[in-house]
């Protein structure tokens, strides 16, 4: 099941994409909320019954009225939380060694993951950026677990029972601003926290079980085999798999769990796969031929992720009309 989050007349709803077309579950079935954490909050019970819907639908059992005039929001327009970890170790690899330093051995003891702006998250459609944003301004390619249950103290061995569903990625990031910060070894912050893009829909995970495969050595939890890629303007700049995945959503929940709740309506990132980033991508560009020339998001520029069975999440680059900096105002 696809389950999307759209407005209309400035009023949001909960729907399902069946073949092409949305519609509402809360008009198909009125114990359905219109709205997603509403929904998520309702747990197996209400999931099962959207399943229903969502197979009436497909079988001509129920003609729902199709939505025409919409806007496609993020599938949780208003998550609880944003996390984003760092599950490929291809992508850390990399850039560490253009950076000329050793792999750093802790990637491979424990999944680590960061809080990221939840009031900042966007859906298919343009994203408007700041000037400041636009100094070395990136996609990272990514995808991300949307938590359905609410769980503490979560065994890895359980944690995959408490996922709603899957979604693609973008994290966005203003490297600039990153890098600055984090010389006083703080964040990241104002170089993540203006904009995380998800989307088009959120799959249950029934719908990827044709995918399985098998975790990495070591580690446990559902892997999938699930081609995901990146074109900027038309041209693919990225290409990866998530079956590249070293540490699973279920290590990463684990982790997440340990000591508080996870609440439904969580995004958590798996972190850039590897060659999923401009950052990574001029890096290595750069330590093989010096005279590469580095790449960065630009106003007007078309960002279009696509990840098997997930769908297409497209966007576009809007510069701000301004020009107010917060790099110039350093002391």
């Amino acid at each position: 099941m696809k389950l999307v989050s759209y407005k209309t007349e400035d009023q949001e709803h909960l729907g399902v994409f069946v073949n092409g077309h949305i519609y509402n579950l809360n008009s198909c079935d009125k114990l359905l909320p219109d709205e997603m954490i509403a929904f998520l909050q309702g747990g197996d019970v209400l999931m099962e019954r959207a399943k229903k819907v969502d197979s009436q639908i497909k079988s001509g059992e129920i003609e729902p009225k199709e939505e025409v005039f919409f806007e496609l929001l993020a599938p949780v327009p208003h998550p609880s939380s944003c996390r984003d970890a760092y599950a490929f170790r291809q992508h850390v690899a990399a850039a560490r060694r253009n950076r000329k330093v050793d792999m750093i051995p802790e990637f491979d003891q424990y999944p680590i993951f960061y809080f990221t702006n939840h009031n900042a998250v966007q859906g298919p459609g343009e994203i408007e950026c700041m000037p400041d944003h636009f100094q070395k301004l990136d996609f990272e390619l990514e995808i991300a677990a949307v938590i359905g249950s609410k769980g503490r103290n979560i065994r890895a061995e359980e944690a995959d029972n408490y996922i709603a569903g899957f979604v693609i990625m973008n994290d966005m990031s203003a490297r600039t601003l990153q890098m600055e910060e984090m010389v006083l070894n703080l964040g990241p912050a104002k170089g993540k926290d203006f904009s995380t893009v998800i989307g088009p829909w959120l799959v249950t995970p029934d719908e990827l079980e044709q995918y399985k495969t098998t975790a990495k050595p070591g580690h446990i939890g559902n892997a999938y085999n699930l081609e995901m890629s990146c074109f900027v303007n038309g041209v693919e700049v990225s290409k990866g798999n998530t079956a590249d995945m070293d540490w699973t959503f279920a290590e990463i929940i684990e982790r997440c769990a340990y000591g508080v709740d996870i609440l439904p309506g969580d995004v958590i990132g798996s972190g850039t796969v590897g060659t999923g980033c401009f950052l990574e991508l001029n890096g290595t560009g750069l330590f093989n031929d010096a005279n590469y020339t580095p790449q960065w998001l630009k106003d007007g520029d078309i960002v279009e992720m696509e990840i098997t069975g997930l769908g297409h999440l497209h966007n576009t680059i809007r510069k701000a009309n301004t020009d107010f900096s917060i790099l110039a105002l350093k002391k």
